[in-house]
């Protein structure tokens, strides 16, 4: 950590020029930018319902929406943050941003379920947009200008949930599903004209080549798994179909993995996962990812089943979106408080605590989601839990790691973030559809009972592990002439966080 704040520092008091070009609309516009990105991977979750009853598809295959997106955004993100590693980056940027506005448009279209995917999938590359807009920052201003934006942009993909939800919900209200990705389309449209002046050109550097055989490995390697674990229930899960396709994600990224550890120029730098920091991180962001966006999808099809069924709350989209927000402003609170429970303890020690209260959380979902008081309290709850974590992850890998080492680091950390979210997805879906009755449109409430007993089991094994890896943790402190350089780095970020 220390030295990636000493790099970053004479990077920029090398190069005073290059700041004084900086558009001053360049954090504006890439903020703008990355929110409307965050904005349009949500617009999946709120219209699940509708969508599933417009096309005719099953609740498992509903679920594609989501997990599209998110399956996407895993394969994009070290791809493109790879490209964007050099004189290409505002090129990348743009494209990435264009690429989302297409994804809307084809979504917005009425040609079918299969082709709504195709959309769907575009827009999850607007997930890569958040790693490249902090390098593009990092690159443009001065370090005291950096060191906030930074902060500001890595909190973008949590508000971005925290506004699509809802906005989702409204605009479905007035112009229906289409009409959401209409609305989609105009607004990331608007993100490209704005980061089409502000983006400034990349400064000269070499790039290493695009290590492509790993990129193609690991998308038909989760592309495997998330089709088993999505599909399995219709297919019958010991089917050779299901089976062979899980077999095959699973040889598939074991062959990644052996080929990453080999390449000269690894599209991810595994080998940063001996270092046992990196490592809990890494397991705190997959885990709490699956968890997040599993109570996700529970919470906002939950409270739009018809009261008919005997436990829904029979609500609009435009309130199943607002369901949400009491999740966006928890997990803001704890963007307050983990950090100073971390200064008392460690960085490592919060994730046991925000497993305990996520725990929590979804005991509440499992037992007690009879009102729309008792979903915003749970929401709210959960919410903490979840910022909690996602406060601190950043912070243990930035003091573990070197300057060169940083974007590798955080690249992979996002990668199984967004694993997370298409798995917690995809096993939603899977729950609820082992729950619906054949000829039966909606799942039985068991079903949900089922999803969040599940879910707590999964916090306990995150508590455990997180807890066992925390107290062998040791964190090497940094040289004396650096630790106040780097502790100043690390409060500006939590701080503005």
């Amino acid at each position: 950590m220390s030295r990636t704040v000493s790099n970053l520092g004479a990077q920029h008091h090398a190069s005073p020029s290059r700041a004084e070009q900086a558009h001053p609309l360049l954090l504006p516009g890439l903020v703008f930018a990355c929110l409307v990105s965050a904005v349009v991977s949500s617009l999946g979750a709120p219209l699940v319902p509708a969508i599933a009853a417009m096309d005719h598809v099953s609740t498992a295959s509903s679920q594609w929406v989501l997990t599209a997106t998110m399956l996407a955004g895993a394969i994009a993100t070290p791809t493109l943050g790879r490209l964007g590693d050099g004189r290409h980056r505002r090129k990348v940027i743009l494209a990435a941003i264009a690429i989302v506005a297409a994804g809307c448009l084809v979504a917005a279209l009425p040609v079918g379920f299969g082709i709504f995917l195709v959309g769907r999938a575009l827009q999850g590359l607007g997930l890569s947009l958040t790693p490249l807009a902090i390098a593009a920052v990092r690159d443009a201003l001065p370090v005291e200008k950096a060191r906030p934006a930074v902060a500001i942009l890595s909190i973008t993909t949590v508000t971005g949930i925290g506004l699509g939800y809802p906005l989702t919900g409204l605009v479905a209200e007035a112009g229906g599903v289409h009409g959401a990705y209409w609305f989609g389309a105009a607004v990331a449209l608007l993100a490209l004209l704005g980061a089409v002046v502000v983006v400034p050109a990349s400064r000269a550097r070499s790039v290493d080549p695009l290590d492509v055989v790993g990129a193609l490995l690991l998308a038909l390697g989760l592309c495997c798994l998330l089709l088993a674990i999505s599909e399995g229930e219709d297919w019958h899960w010991l089917s050779a179909r299901t089976d062979g396709a899980f077999v095959a994600g699973v040889v598939l990224l074991g062959l990644w993995i052996r080929h990453q550890l080999r390449v000269a120029h690894p599209l991810v730098e595994l080998s940063l996962l001996r270092q046992r920091a990196v490592l809990t991180a890494n397991a705190a962001a997959l885990l709490a990812g699956v968890g997040m966006y599993l109570l996700l999808s529970l919470t906002v099809r939950f409270v739009q089943t018809p009261t008919s069924t005997g436990y829904g709350m029979g609500a609009s989209v435009v309130v199943g979106g607002l369901a949400l927000v009491p999740f966006s402003v928890g997990s803001f609170v704890a963007t307050r408080i983990a950090p100073a429970i971390a200064r008392r303890t460690t960085h490592a020690g919060v994730l046991p605590l925000a497993s305990a209260v996520l725990l929590a959380g979804m005991v509440m979902f499992s037992f007690a989601r009879g009102s729309m008081t008792e979903i915003f309290v749970l929401m709210a709850i959960t919410g903490v839990g979840v910022g909690g974590i996602f406060a601190v992850v950043p912070g243990m890998l930035l003091r573990s790691v070197s300057a060169e080492e940083t974007s590798s680091a955080m690249s992979f950390n996002q990668v199984l973030r967004y694993i997370g979210y298409a798995v917690g997805s995809a096993l939603a879906g899977v729950i609820l559809a082992s729950h619906t009755m054949a000829g039966h449109t909606y799942p039985g409430d068991g079903g949900y009972t089922a999803a969040g007993l599940v879910a707590c089991g999964m916090w306990i094994v995150t508590g455990v592990v997180t807890g066992v890896l925390a107290l062998r943790l040791h964190q090497p402190e940094p040289p004396a002439d650096e630790r106040l350089l780097a502790e100043e780095s690390l409060a500006d970020a939590e701080s503005a966080a």
